[in-house]
């Protein structure tokens, strides 16, 4: 069972992240279809860590990956379905699109529950 939160979770530093922004062209058919399917072909690849994605009402979003190593960022990026999915998301789905990749020297996070690591 997939766990509900949209925080991925993650090792202890260092590991990296692929930080994919990008705007939404109006018309999306196949879109959803195709991200979930991506998401699905990340978690099967090795060294994936996690994903976190949003998306605002205007088609603004940020999709976050984690990664073990720049190796496996790499292996992802010439994954052969991944590729066509690239291929699909420059000729149909987004109008502007811009990707980092960052090693994360340093994580910390919080709940209200009272429960927070440094």
């Amino acid at each position: 069972m997939q766990d509900p939160s949209p925080f991925a979770s993650t090792p202890e530093p260092p590991y990296y992240a692929v930080i994919f922004s990008s705007t939404r062209r109006d018309a999306d058919p196949g879109y959803a279809a195709m991200a979930a399917r991506m998401v699905e072909l990340a978690s099967a690849q090795p060294g994936f860590l996690g994903v976190e994605s949003s998306r605002d009402a205007d088609g603004f979003g940020i999709t976050v990956s984690y990664w073990v190593s720049l190796a496996a960022i790499a292996a992802w990026k010439s994954n052969v379905e991944h590729l066509a999915a690239q291929q699909a998301g420059r000729q149909s789905w987004y109008g502007h699109y811009a990707l980092r990749i960052a090693r994360v020297e340093r994580a910390y996070a919080f709940d209200a529950s009272g429960d927070a690591t440094a």
